[in-house]
C-alpha cells in the first residue's frame, strides 16, 4: 500500500489525513506500519480523500515489487 507515500506527497500529516478522510490517525499510523490490513470501505476513504484510485492507493511502487 502506497498510503504515506501519497500523504507525504502532498505534504499531508497523519492527523490532516485523517480529518479529510474520517480515519482516525491512529489507524492511518497502523496501516502505514503495516500492523493492520485496511477494510475496503477504509480503502475507499482513504483514496477519496488522497483523489486516487483504489487500485493506484494499494500497488505497491515498481521500484519496491521489483526489489524484492
Amino acid at each position: 500500500m502506497q498510503l504515506q507515500q501519497l500523504r507525504e506527497a502532498r505534504g499531508w500529516s497523519q492527523t490532516q489525513l485523517a480529518k479529510k478522510s474520517g480515519v482516525s490517525q491512529t489507524y492511518i499510523s497502523e496501516l502505514e506500519l503495516c500492523k493492520k490490513q485496511p477494510t475496503v470501505p477504509i480503502v475507499k476513504k482513504l483514496a477519496t480523500a488522497l483523489d486516487v484510485s483504489v487500485v493506484e492507493l494499494i500497488n505497491e511502487p515498481v521500484d519496491k515489487a521489483v526489489g524484492e
